[in-house]
């Protein structure tokens, strides 16, 4: 690819650039992170500046982010909040997802709100967990689904957890996945599915942790559902089994929610989905927690703060687990990575490809060069990397964000602040041309019934005779004259000549049969 011949942006630097048998893609958009976030007391360590800064080592240049507001707080004080930790900090760009965290009339006007030009956010998040916190009901969450489809045209993203009441099997970190198991995952991603068709809303399913949810939003887009899956990096290269490993620091820096799946083989089958298009693009639900803030849980796994790396590694993870690996071609990891991300959230072709006009975010990855991932080398606060001693190929040699070099044979260059907050446009075609067609498809396969007027025809006559006024009925069947007897059939009168009385029958209290007492009438 002649990037440099035909890219008049890049020109000045062109003779700086040696991309001579590299990949030349635009740069990489996690389209899940959590920077900062307040959450079980305590704090991610990565910040807007740390994890920004991560992310571009990594090829990452843009990072979408979650406003997730207390409950009961205005979503619009809490996205001024996230816009002013972010602002000052950002290394690259980033856009903003909003967690709708409680219900009323209020969060119904600022949803609207939020999608203007003032704001620019065109996905909305709602939780199936963690209740009397940010969860909301199943009602609250189909008016939610209402406003969305009607009112703005967004995009719903759910955290499919729903955690029933169980008895916790011990406390330490492989109790985590004892009290979450696939099956409540399954449930929960059924459920949705469910709101989503019946208000007709497209649908966005986070962090596909296993096997059967992932099958579900297979058949569900076979019935007609416009949903997206986005699997994590975490999912797509590490397993459950580390749960049960005796370093309990070890067992909970991989503690996140849904939990990683025991089953040895899903990050495979996750990645093959991924490859072939039944999953669409891929985040890494970036929240790290240092191994002294998750030792508040040392006791009881559920208060360990949840959450875990992935933001630098994810692009090398995904080559090593995709490409490497001869599941997926370079061109699918261009658009997992990136295109589609930047096509569903409505900010294609600004982001998402190398083209004019565009933002020049560039990353020039060597496909050939490979290191091995490690807390001691990445650029993260947090003291423990899930991927530890993972030897990946390739490498984001260099990268560049509105075509300014930020890493240079992997040094960085860039500079607090630098990034700037790209809207979110709502009526994203990639979007809403599915959920178009998707109606029409419907459309065509509705086959009305056609009455005539006969058969549209009802005697109104025909019911029961309306009371009088001194409330009784015209005619009273008890003093009738009418015999039920001299109007049956010559076969019923036989049958009645035949058969005692059922009155004559007698009636049996059973109180005592085989097996127990009983109070049925025989």
């Amino acid at each position: 690819m002649f990037l440099f011949e035909t890219s008049p942006i890049l020109k000045h630097i062109s003779s700086k650039i040696d991309a001579t048998n590299k990949l030349v893609i635009p740069g990489g958009i996690d389209t899940h992170t959590h920077c900062q976030m307040p959450f079980m007391g305590t704090k991610a360590v990565d910040d807007f500046y740390i994890g920004t800064k991560a992310g571009l080592v990594g090829g990452t240049t843009m990072i979408i982010d979650f406003v997730i507001p207390q409950k009961g707080e205005s979503l619009v004080a809490a996205y001024k909040q996230w816009r002013e930790w972010a602002d000052a900090k950002v290394c690259c760009d980033y856009a903003l997802h909003m967690a709708v965290t409680h219900w009323d009339d209020n969060v119904r006007q600022e949803m609207k709100q939020m999608v203007g030009e003032e704001f620019g956010i065109n996905s909305f998040k709602v939780f199936m967990a963690y209740k009397d916190v940010i969860m909301l009901e199943d009602n609250e969450i189909i008016e939610c689904f209402k406003v969305n489809c009607s009112a703005v045209q967004l995009l719903m993203r759910m955290y499919f957890e729903w955690k029933p009441k169980i008895l916790y099997y011990c406390l330490g970190p492989e109790g985590h996945p004892l009290s979450r198991p696939e099956e409540v995952e399954e449930e929960a991603t059924m459920r949705a599915c469910l709101i989503a068709g019946q208000t007709k809303c497209p649908l966005y399913i986070v962090h596909v942790m296993g096997k059967s949810a992932a099958n579900i939003i297979l058949q569900k887009r076979k019935d007609g559902i416009v949903i997206f899956g986005e699997p994590i990096a975490a999912s797509l290269a590490v397993d459950g089994s580390h749960y049960y490993h005796t370093c309990w620091k070890h067992a909970a820096a991989y503690v996140l929610s849904p939990p990683l799946r025991e089953d040895v083989t899903t990050p495979n089958y996750l990645m093959e989905l991924l490859a072939r298009g039944d999953l669409d693009c891929t985040g890494t639900d970036n929240c790290t927690f240092s191994s002294a803030q998750k030792a508040a849980g040392i006791n009881d796994f559920t208060k360990i703060p949840n959450g875990v790396n992935g933001l630098e590694d994810r692009m090398s993870v995904i080559w090593e687990k995709g490409v490497a690996s001869g599941l997926m071609t370079p061109e699918r990891f261009v658009a997992v990575t990136s295109t589609t991300a930047a096509k569903i959230f409505n900010i294609y072709p600004k982001k998402g490809v190398i083209a004019p006009g565009s933002d020049a975010d560039i990353v020039i990855w060597n496909p050939n060069q490979t290191r091995t991932i490690s807390a001691e080398t990445h650029h993260h606060a947090v003291d423990f990397n899930i991927f530890e001693g993972m030897e990946v190929h390739g490498v984001a040699e260099w990268v560049l964000t509105g075509g300014r070099i930020v890493v240079e044979e992997g040094q960085l260059k860039m500079a607090k602040g630098a990034g700037k907050f790209v809207p979110t446009p709502p009526f994203s075609p990639y979007v809403y041309d599915r959920v178009r067609l998707t109606e029409e498809e419907q459309a065509r396969k509705w086959v009305p019934v056609f009455r005539s007027e006969e058969d549209m025809y009802v005697d109104m006559n025909s019911g029961p005779t309306p009371p009088a006024e001194d409330g009784n009925t015209s005619t009273n069947v008890h003093d009738s004259s009418f015999s039920l007897e001299q109007h049956a059939s010559p076969r019923v009168n036989e049958e009645k000549e035949r058969k005692p009385a059922i009155d004559s029958k007698p009636q049996i209290r059973v109180r005592n049969p085989p097996g127990g007492k009983s109070s049925i009438f025989f």
